[in-house]
């Protein structure tokens, strides 16, 4: 006859491997609540009505407004930014405010800035000397700003005092919660060439003269007032990037008439400083979906690049709720573009390129524009901006609302690697993307640089394997952060520390905090809750501020999966992951008791007495099993488990039963700190594997080792610990049984 062992009924043989008699403890001195389990509010700031427990803004929840108006030249020739700008700051805050605070970022391009200074220095043996006569020779470069007046509207002096990147502007009288203060400020500033001074923008310069610029932080910006902090007030170091309020902007920008430029913001008069040719190109562009069309072409590029025009032209922009402003000029751009459909509307994707970026740039970078506005829509909210703009200046990648600077150029002969091709894919992909993180949903980048970076690459990878199932992606998979977690811990800080602090700035911010969530949507909620979670912060957020306790707190939320355990492990430490096969035993069914045995406790002796008789289980390894017959038996020769079935079943329902053959208890150790989910692969003698998934909890009572039982119907081969590697398991050397000889240890 057929048996079947249901796991329902497994009670009666996991309880045969716990029966001896539990004896008297002394009880030991009183300890607080280490588990990796506890609840974080040790770490969380205390839910109040500007953010509430959920994660959701709270009734009292504000924001500032900060609008601009704003008239920009650039002297090509001379390579000098002059602006003149109408701020009108509103209040949103309870409060009053005494005075407002602006950021100056281009200081720390000046001779007195204090950046240089706050790196530890060492003599090198041997250096370039192009590079000894820059660093002891050369007089540094003079950057930083130039502030000619800040007055009022009417022109009446406004006091200001400026502290290296910030700038206090002290008001008349105390702006009230609902009222507005219009103020001017005239500056001007030498822009850099970025490639030798360093940067976030400046220019590019090419062996004929031109210069390609790509201009931000280039013009004085209002801080961030919120309800966490009050005024931003830590100084720009260069790491660190920028908080700022949202708002509306009016900028006219006068170039030389042969430049050919793109910024953020609806322009308002294309016909003007668009050929009628380019005109029409543009307008076929807006209806065309399907490829790229060339709007400046690359012969019109190259007869440009060969004059340089004494006359001007000014380009007239408008965008509203941006965060920043960016513009990107140059008499040697291409231009191309093509029309994106949304699920709500439609959206232009832009590329603008020199000559050297073909044929690359025309083959590739709007139509991957096109796709990542396609596929974080996807995920997040529909892209609410009219455009996206990709801009090629070599060794830059660097963000702004609707336009981007982008690294990746071919040879000189137009060929390229497969290299150059997928590192300007994801630059594009990552620096496009940052239009959703956080040019619309705004996280503070002074502060927590992950929070815009991590969740950035996080959907960065997801967009890169959309485009290709095979993109050599470099960060994302759990598997790709290991070796970084399994390093020196000398060289390490946990996600939660400040921009400023971090030394390994790429794996900490962004390759460590988007393995994570890879980890949380692969492994340990699933895709389905994660995404409705992760779509829940992103539209809760845009177009407002959100804090690090504003996205854990959404996401377990919207998803009912407590992860405060994950949280605490993976943001707030540098715990790393490894987990191992400390042992596996083979037992045998018996009908006699071990010689050792011991009767149950009374307690569950009572909980036994319905449960039918006892079924005996022998170790492989004890003495019982060795003085057995040579063959052990099978259940079906159990007598106990026989009558019970009996008396239990029906021969037609015993009939639908199966039996398992064997049994196994598996022992998995965690040298790791960071608790994780187990997962565990059995392979058998047939080749055949099963996968076991055990939740993170599985370690809340015991954080060093844990046990489970396996009862299968085939002989058991090997058992090996995450096989797919989705963990970020530091140590695969110990994940297998038998031990692997093919495993490899990270950081050891």
């Amino acid at each position: 006859m057929k048996y079947y062992l249901r796991f329902c009924t497994a009670a009666l043989l996991v309880s045969a491997f716990s029966m001896a008699q539990e004896t008297p403890r002394v009880p030991a001195a009183g300890h607080t609540d280490t588990s990796k389990f506890r609840q974080m509010y040790d770490l969380l700031a205390t839910p109040n009505m500007y953010r509430t427990a959920s994660g959701a803004p709270g009734p009292a929840y504000y924001q500032q407004k900060a609008d601009y108006k704003m008239s920009i030249e650039l002297d090509d020739k001379n390579q000098k930014v002059y602006g003149e700008e109408t701020v009108t700051y509103t209040n949103n805050a309870g409060e009053s405010l005494e005075y407002l605070w602006m950021q100056l970022d281009q200081n720390q391009q000046a001779r007195n800035s204090q950046t240089p200074l706050a790196d530890s220095q060492k003599m090198e043996t041997s250096m370039a000397a192009a590079g000894f006569s820059r660093r002891f020779m050369e007089e540094k470069f003079d950057g930083g700003f130039r502030i000619e007046y800040v007055t009022d509207t009417k022109g009446k002096a406004l006091p200001y005092t400026i502290n290296y990147t910030m700038m206090r502007i002290d008001l008349p009288k105390p702006l009230k919660k609902g009222e507005s203060f219009s103020f001017k400020v005239k500056w001007w500033y030498n822009v850099n060439n970025y490639q030798l001074d360093g940067g976030r923008s400046g220019y590019e310069a090419f062996p004929d003269g031109n210069k390609l610029y790509v201009l931000a932080q280039f013009y004085p910006r209002m801080a961030v007032y919120s309800d966490v902090e009050g005024w931003q007030n830590m100084q720009f170091w260069g790491s660190g990037e920028f908080a700022l309020p949202f708002g509306d902007y009016e900028v006219s920008i006068t170039v030389p008439a042969d430049h050919i430029m793109e910024a953020t913001g609806d322009l308002q008069n294309r016909s003007e400083v668009f050929t009628a040719e380019q005109l029409k190109r543009y307008q076929l562009a807006e209806k065309t979906f399907d490829k790229p069309v060339v709007v400046v072409t690359q012969e019109e590029a190259v007869a440009a690049e060969k004059g340089f025009s004494n006359q001007k032209k000014t380009w007239r922009f408008k965008a509203t709720n941006v965060r920043d402003f960016g513009i990107s000029t140059s008499r040697k751009f291409i231009y191309d573009a093509m029309a994106v459909k949304l699920q709500n509307g439609t959206a232009m994707a832009i590329s603008l390129y020199p000559k050297e970026g073909n044929p690359l740039w025309g083959e590739f970078s709007t139509r991957i524009v096109a796709h990542t506005l396609k596929t974080y829509s996807k995920y997040t909210f529909d892209y609410p901006y009219p455009k996206a703009i990709s801009i090629n200046a070599q060794d830059q990648g660097m963000e702004y609302p609707m336009i981007c600077w982008n690294f990746g150029r071919p040879e000189a002969d137009g060929t390229y690697s497969d290299r150059v091709k997928y590192g300007m894919l994801g630059v594009i992909i990552h620096e496009v993307g940052h239009n959703y993180f956080p040019m619309i949903v705004n996280s503070d980048e002074r502060q927590w640089t992950w929070m815009d970076e991590g969740l950035n690459t996080f959907l960065e990878y997801l967009t890169e394997i959309e485009w290709e199932a095979t993109f050599p992606v470099d960060r994302g998979p759990a598997r790709l952060i290991a070796p970084y977690m399994g390093g020196a811990q000398t060289g390490l800080e946990p996600i939660m520390t400040n921009s400023e602090s971090i030394r390994q700035f790429g794996n900490n911010a962004y390759g460590k905090p988007a393995a994570a969530l890879n980890i949380l949507r692969e492994t340990v909620m699933g895709r389905e809750l994660f995404d409705h979670a992760f779509k829940t912060y992103a539209n809760r957020w845009k177009f407002k501020h959100p804090t690090p306790e504003d996205f854990f707190r959404t996401m377990e939320d919207a998803s009912a999966v407590d992860l405060d355990w994950f949280w605490r492990g993976w943001f707030y430490t540098t715990d790393y992951v490894d987990i191992g096969v400390k042992q596996v035993t083979r037992y045998f069914v018996s009908n006699d008791a071990p010689k050792n045995f011991k009767a149950p406790p009374v307690g569950r002796r009572r909980r036994l007495a319905n449960s039918g008789p006892l079924v005996y289980m022998l170790s492989e390894t004890s003495e019982d099993f060795k003085a057995e017959l040579n063959k052990p038996l099978k259940i079906e020769d159990v007598k106990n488990l026989d009558e019970f079935l009996k008396s239990k079943f029906s021969e037609e329902e015993r009939a639908k039963l199966k039996i398992p053959k064997y049994f196994y208890e598996i022992t998995f150790d965690k040298p790791g700190g960071l608790v994780m989910p187990l997962l565990v692969e059995l392979t058998f003698e047939d080749g055949t594997t099963e996968m076991h998934r055990f939740p993170a909890q599985i370690w809340r009572f015991n954080d060093a080792e844990v046990s489970r039982v396996f009862a299968t119907e085939k002989l058991l081969k090997s058992v090996k610990v995450d096989p797919k590697l989705e963990t970020a398991d530091v140590d695969t050397s110990n994940n297998s049984w038998p031990k692997s000889t093919d495993a490899g240890v990270f950081g050891k």
